[in-house]
């Protein structure tokens, strides 16, 4: 019987639950999606190219933070909770009336939980299994160079495992509080359950004015100790910016309320409709949610400045790699303890390894580099120097200018390879005859496909350093750039980690409070529709204040993002270039899809809460 009963008010009471289950949908989605990157084909490609360690930190970074997550989940869905059963205290106090007890009751609330929360996993695991595909596929266009065959996607039934057991605990807890807030409750107390209706008072206008002047003053104030000393500097200044900051947002909110709604008065539009119910609804609201509006507004600058971060120091960390290693492959040939230096052509090094160099290269450029003698040179802290000849022969490789006569006895030049930029002696090549050979530089570029060339080299280098014919050190990009992938991937999945869990929090709180207050304004929807509004004004008029109520944190929260994404590139542009289009763009669709998800629940919610037969 309470089965069915609970079944039924399931079914009957679905767009009520809907806040609630997108909030253990979305929670649910991201948890399987980030606990299921061990079966990610490049964390799998990286896992085997020795870069075991970052993966491991990976995981282990994952793990903390989703601890981290599942302890803000189950606070926002017990507040959600909290929030239904607000809504139906009324409708629990006629199952009183009706002769239930207290164990009844609870055990009805308790299977309605089960069933929420069976139907939110299921959906949820299945969300997050394309949401899986998806984050493969982006970490898949993110990865420079690959085998062709990479891509080989699966469901991970240790994250299935992983996710039921952490919401299984959370979905106890949450029919434990259901349990013992019903045996608290009073019959009394549930029949008498009415919101009363929240008188709107006349706020000082020259007050109002002077808090959001104050307010903006705090804001510039933050902005320019930020923009000017930048994000890293962490000092007592540094926090005084952050309660600033926090402070500025919390005048504009209270001040908004008596602000904006006297200069409104005074145009046209504001007598057009409904509009004037409108904006002293979410005038008064404005001035009583300042507090959670501060905090939502933060959590949205949490949200999008760090995916928006972590994506475009993803792409600069990429542009700087292979800014920082240009050429293919360099590889560093030593000379013998012992014996002369037998001179190397570039090409032909492949021979023994039977290696055609014309079919794997598209170009090659070789040159000496000598220790120096401060003796003979008259410099010191250079430790490599290289020929005239030889520098200028790198030069016209590369396109660029050879250094022209007059040449002074030692001058200082850059000479590029994947060792890193190093600064040398340029000196005339009678001069540097008489120097001690360092070793001998050779850079190649591949033709063709980067990572086929590159498998194919590396297996003919391992015969050529084990013969002992030649002494040799080889640095290939893709090498380095395996390197930084790790890193890479560590930044990308923690800064999406937090940016939406941040988002879904800030939404879902949000939404509840709309529908809060949605339920204090069936009162006067009811009076609406009895002077005759109709019925398509209504729907539009909370949809506007609704909307309203989404917009103001996000707009501020906007305000802030860009500031603070200013003083992070200021970070990011130390080490490249920064894709600024890339990274909104990416967080704009996360935006668009649950903050807008929540804005779209919450209208039909909200709606279906004041609405009344005309």
């Amino acid at each position: 019987m309470l089965s069915k009963l609970a079944l039924r008010n399931v079914r009957r009471s679905i767009k009520d639950y809907a806040v609630y289950f997108l909030t253990l949908t979305f929670g649910v989605c991201l948890f399987y999606a980030f606990s299921s990157l061990e079966g990610q084909s490049v964390i799998s490609f990286l896992n085997g190219h020795d870069q075991k360690h970052l993966v491991e930190s990976i995981f282990l970074l994952v793990d903390v933070f989703s601890a981290f997550v599942s302890v803000v989940l189950a606070g926002l869905i017990l507040y959600a909770n909290q929030f239904l059963m607000k809504r139906r205290k009324r409708e629990l106090g006629t199952y009183f009336m009706l002769g239930m007890d207290t164990g009844k009751v609870s055990r009805l609330l308790v299977g309605e939980t089960l069933l929420i929360g069976l139907a939110a996993l299921l959906s949820g695991l299945a969300l997050g299994i394309f949401a899986s595909w998806a984050l493969d596929k982006l970490t898949m266009a993110m990865f420079m160079a690959a085998p062709p065959d990479l891509f080989s996607f699966h469901i991970s039934l240790g994250a299935v495992v992983k996710t039921v057991l952490y919401f299984g605990v959370i979905f106890l807890v949450v029919m434990l509080f259901t349990g013992v807030s019903v045996s608290r409750s009073s019959l009394i107390d549930l029949i008498r359950s009415g919101r009363q209706n929240e008188e709107m008072s006349q706020r000082s206008l020259p007050l109002s004015v002077a808090l959001f002047l104050l307010g903006c003053v705090s804001l510039g104030t933050a902005y320019a100790i930020l923009l000017v000393r930048g994000l890293l500097n962490i000092d007592l200044l540094w926090f005084i910016m952050l309660g600033l900051g926090t402070l500025g947002t919390f005048l504009i909110f209270r001040s908004l309320s008596g602000f904006l709604l006297r200069l409104t008065k005074g145009h046209p539009s504001y007598y057009k409709g409904l509009n004037m119910f409108v904006l002293r609804q979410w005038s008064g609201k404005v001035h009583t949610n300042c507090l959670s509006n501060t905090v939502i507004c933060i959590l949205l600058l949490l949200a999008m400045g760090v995916t928006a971060c972590s994506v475009g120091l993803n792409d600069t960390i990429t542009s700087a790699t292979w800014a920082d290693s240009p050429f293919d492959l360099s590889l560093s040939i030593y000379p013998p303890d012992e014996g002369d230096f037998t001179p190397v052509d570039p090409m032909g090094v492949w021979g023994p390894a039977g290696l055609d160099p014309n079919e794997v290269f598209s170009q090659a450029e070789s040159f000496s580099l000598y220790y120096n003698d401060r003796e003979l040179t008259g410099e010191t802290g250079y430790p490599g120097v290289i020929s005239r000849s030889d520098y200028n022969k790198a030069m016209a490789a590369r396109g660029l200018t050879p250094m022209e006569d007059p040449l002074p006895a030692a001058s200082r030049e850059a000479i590029d390879n994947n060792y890193g930029p190093g600064r040398v002696l340029v000196a005339e090549d009678a001069l540097v005859s008489r120097l001690e050979l360092s070793r001998k530089v050779i850079n190649f570029t591949f033709r063709g496909d980067a990572y086929a060339a590159y498998e194919q080299v590396k297996a003919a280098i391992a015969p050529l350093a084990e013969s002992g014919s030649l002494s040799l050190w080889a640095n290939f990009r893709l090498d380095n750039y395996f390197d930084l992938m790790g890193s890479k991937l560590m930044v990308l999945y923690m800064g999406l980690y937090l940016g939406l869990v941040f988002l879904v929090t800030a939404g879902a709180v949000l939404a509840l409070q709309q529908l809060s207050q949605a339920a204090d304004n069936v009162r006067r929807y009811e009076l609406l529709s009895k002077l005759g509004a109709p019925r398509a004004m209504r729907r539009g008029a909370m949809i506007r204040q609704v909307g309203l109520a989404f917009l103001l944190p996000l707009a501020l929260g906007l305000i802030h993002t860009l500031v603070g994404m200013t003083a992070a590139n200021q970070i990011i542009n130390s080490v490249g270039h920064v894709d600024s289009l890339h990274s909104s763009m990416l967080t704009a669709a996360f935006l668009l899809l649950i903050y807008g998800g929540y804005f779209l629940c919450t209208c039909l919610g909200a709606w279906r809460t004041v609405k009344s037969e005309d």
